[in-house]
């Protein structure tokens, strides 16, 4: 009989699968990426509820993933995962296991799209006002072009994608909106994801 380390109780591991689309053998998966992320030693090979909730890994850790290196919306990714919103918060706190779960889990291939697109809404909301009005698309636009376009070229694409896309006219796209647009984008699904 070999000496097998338990990484997570029966019961925390049943409640990530409740709360994830993750099965136990892809969760365990996701925990040694994040232990990987970690500077050695950094991330507990046996991680208690609390371990889980509140060991967080800076930032610049996320960044080992590939998947996420060069995605210019990494950083707002991270700001959208991680929950610790009080006053004082600032994303050098970083990014702890159960947010990346939460993470890892919408980016899955498993995740419907409705969920998809909600959590691509958020990500694109960028003052958080619930609706994609021309400054978050202009900042959408400018991190996705990276530098290429002009400003002024940026807030004529901008333009255009309102005129088309705001059906009542309020000057900014609501969520039904956005997902009126967003599920025309065939690549949207594919593009929207990360391997585990």
């Amino acid at each position: 009989m070999g000496n097998k380390v338990a990484t997570f109780t029966e019961e925390q591991l049943e409640d990530y699968q409740d709360c994830t689309f993750f099965t136990r053998k892809e969760i365990l998966r996701i925990h040694k990426r994040f232990r990987d992320m970690g500077d050695p030693g950094t991330v507990p090979r046996v991680m208690s509820a609390q371990d889980a909730a509140n060991l967080r890994l800076p930032l610049s850790c996320v960044t080992r993933l590939p998947e996420l290196r060069e995605n210019p919306f990494m950083e707002r990714i991270a700001e959208v995962f991680t929950k610790c919103r009080d006053p004082g918060w600032s994303l050098d706190e970083g990014i702890c296991f159960e947010e990346f779960l939460e993470m890892m889990s919408v980016f899955s291939e498993h995740a419907s799209r409705d969920l998809k697109v909600f959590y691509a809404f958020k990500i694109y909301d960028f003052d958080e006002d619930g609706v994609l009005g021309l400054g978050d698309l202009e900042r959408t636009c400018r991190q996705l072009v990276r530098g290429a376009l002009s400003a002024e070229e940026v807030a004529t694409i901008c333009r255009k994608v309102l005129e088309e896309s705001d059906i009542d006219g309020d000057g900014s796209l609501s969520y039904l909106e956005f997902e009126h647009v967003i599920t025309r984008a065939p690549d949207f699904l594919a593009t929207f994801h990360i391997r585990i």
